[in-house]
């Protein structure tokens, strides 16, 4: 498996909504279920997310999954 074809990216974005851990568990449910995922982490203090995934992940993607799980992405 080569690291050049399918490039790793990090997208961080903000979701206002989490409020505790159970929110993290759903989101990281949500996101672990979009292909191309590789790796999710959620702070629930600064409620930020940060997503590990390939090229064909976009942020719209993510931001998607997200809203079908109940959490907004602020712009």
């Amino acid at each position: 498996m080569t690291n050049s074809a399918n490039e790793t990216k990090t997208t961080v974005v903000t979701a206002p909504e989490i409020v505790c851990g159970g929110c993290a568990s759903s989101i990281k449910k949500a996101l672990g279920g979009v292909a191309g995922v590789s790796d999710v982490a959620v702070d629930v203090t600064t409620k930020k997310v940060t997503v590990n995934h390939d090229e064909s992940v976009s942020r719209e993607k993510i931001a998607d999954a997200l809203d079908r799980a109940g959490y907004s992405v602020a712009s």
